[in-house]
C-alpha cells in the first residue's frame, strides 16, 4: 500500500507547490473566460445584489420574525422589483432615448433656442455645425449608454431574467447564499460585518435616497416647465431625473437655459418664474430631502457620488448612475478595511518581537544565574 502511495505522488512532474499555483493559474484562466462571457450581462449581477439589499429588511421581517412563506414573500418581492422600480426606470429610459434621437435628428429647433440665447446674453456659443456634431453624438452615446428595444430586446429580456433568477436564488436559498460569502471572502467575521453594513449603507444612500430626491426633482422640474407653458415639459422632467443624480450640477442643468430661453424669447413673466421656482423650490428641496434622507438611509461625499457616476455609466450604462457610487464607495471601505487590519498585524507583530525578546532576555537571565 505504501508503495502505491508513493507511485502515485512520484508519477506526477510537478511539487506540490507548483501544483498549488497550477491550481490558481486554472481557477484564473476559467475565471477570466466566465467574466469575459457574461461581460454584457454583469450589470444583472450587480442589479440584483442592490435589490437584495434594499428588500433584506422587509424579507428579514417577513419570514424570520412572523414566518411568512419564504417562497410568497420571495415572489412578492419579484413582482414589486419588476413593475415598481425596473419597469418605471425602463419606461424613462426609453422616452428619454426617444426624444434624444428625435433632437439628434431635428436639430433646426436647438438651433433655433441657442440663437435666442446667444442674442439674450450677447455671447456667441458656438458654430451652428458644431452644435449639430455635438448634438449628434449625443444621440450616439445616449444610443449606447441607455437601454433601447428595438437594437437589443433579447439582451434586454436576459439580463431583467438573470437579475430575477438571480435575486429569486439569494433569497429562497439565502443561508446557503450567505455561508457561501463568508467561507469564499478572504475577511474575519467582525470585517464581513462592517462591509456589510458599509453596503448597505452606501445602497440606501446612493440607490434608494438619491432615487428619492432625483424623482421629486424631476416631477418638479416637469410640472414647473409645464405651469410655464415650456413645449415637451415631460421629456424634460425626464432629463432632470436623470441629471439630479449628478451631484451640484443637476437639474439647473434644465431648469436655467429654459428659463433663459423664455426670457430671450420675450416671455419675461415665464422665465423670471422658471428661474425663481428652479433657484428657491428645486434646489432648495433638494437640499432639504439629502439632509432628512442622509439620517436615516446614509450619506455619501457628492465627490464619491460624481466620480462614481463617470466611472459607472460608461461600464454600465445608464444603471451606471447608482452601480458607480456604489462600487466606488465600497472600493473606500475596502481601502479602510484592509489599512486597519495592516495596522493591527503591524502592533500584533511588534507585540509578539517583543513577547520573543523578553523571553530571550529571561531566559538569558537564568542561564548566567
Amino acid at each position: 500500500m505504501a508503495s502505491t502511495d508513493t507511485n502515485t505522488v512520484t508519477n506526477t512532474i510537478y511539487t506540490p507547490k507548483q501544483q498549488r499555483i497550477l491550481l490558481i493559474a486554472s481557477l484564473l484562466v476559467l475565471g477570466g473566460f466566465i467574466i469575459a462571457g457574461l461581460q454584457g450581462y454583469v450589470s444583472a449581477f450587480f442589479g440584483a445584489g442592490i435589490l437584495y439589499v434594499i428588500f433584506r429588511p422587509v424579507f428579514y421581517g417577513l419570514v424570520y420574525k412572523k414566518k411568512w412563506n419564504r417562497t410568497w414573500v420571495t415572489s412578492g418581492i419579484m413582482f414589486f422589483s419588476l413593475f415598481v422600480i425596473i419597469l418605471p426606470f425602463l419606461v424613462l429610459s426609453l422616452l428619454l432615448i426617444d426624444r434624444i434621437q428625435y433632437y439628434s435628428q431635428h436639430t433646426d429647433q436647438i438651433l433655433g433656442l441657442v440663437k435666442q440665447a446667444e442674442q439674450l446674453t450677447g455671447f456667441k456659443i458656438t458654430s451652428q455645425q458644431n452644435i449639430q456634431r455635438m448634438l449628434q453624438q449625443g444621440g450616439t452615446f445616449a444610443s449606447r449608454q441607455l437601454p433601447s428595444l428595438a437594437g437589443g430586446a433579447l439582451d434586454f429580456l436576459v439580463i431583467i431574467g438573470l437579475m430575477l433568477f438571480t435575486l429569486f436564488y439569494m433569497f429562497s436559498d439565502e443561508e446557503t447564499f450567505l455561508s457561501g460569502l463568508r467561507k469564499h471572502l478572504p475577511f474575519k467575521r467582525d470585517t464581513l460585518r462592517e462591509l456589510g453594513d458599509q453596503l448597505k449603507n452606501n445602497v440606501n444612500a446612493n440607490v434608494l435616497g438619491q432615487g428619492i430626491v432625483s424623482f421629486v426633482q424631476g416631477v418638479l422640474t416637469g410640472l414647473t416647465l409645464m405651469v410655464f407653458g415650456v413645449p415637451d415639459a415631460a421629456f424634460w422632467g425626464t432629463v432632470a431625473f436623470f441629471l439630479a443624480f449628478i451631484p451640484v450640477l443637476g437639474t439647473p442643468l434644465v431648469w436655467a437655459p429654459a428659463g433663459l430661453i423664455q426670457l430671450s424669447q420675450g416671455n419675461t413673466t415665464d422665465g423670471v418664474g422658471i428661474l425663481l421656482v428652479g433657484a428657491i423650490v428645486i434646489t432648495n428641496i433638494d437640499n432639504l430631502l439629502r439632509i432628512m434622507l442622509a439620517k436615516r438611509m446614509g450619506d455619501v461625499h457628492p465627490l464619491v457620488t460624481l466620480a462614481g457616476i463617470v466611472i459607472g455609466v460608461p461600464i454600465f450604462g445608464i444603471l451606471g448612475l447608482v452601480i458607480g457610487p456604489t462600487i466606488l464607495s465600497f472600493f473606500i471601505v475596502l481601502m479602510q478595511v484592509f489599512a486597519r487590519e495592516n495596522q493591527e498585524s503591524r502592533i500584533e507583530a511588534a507585540q509578539d518581537e517583543a513577547t520573543v525578546r523578553e523571553r530571550a532576555e529571561e531566559k538569558a537571565e537564568r542561564t548566567v544565574r
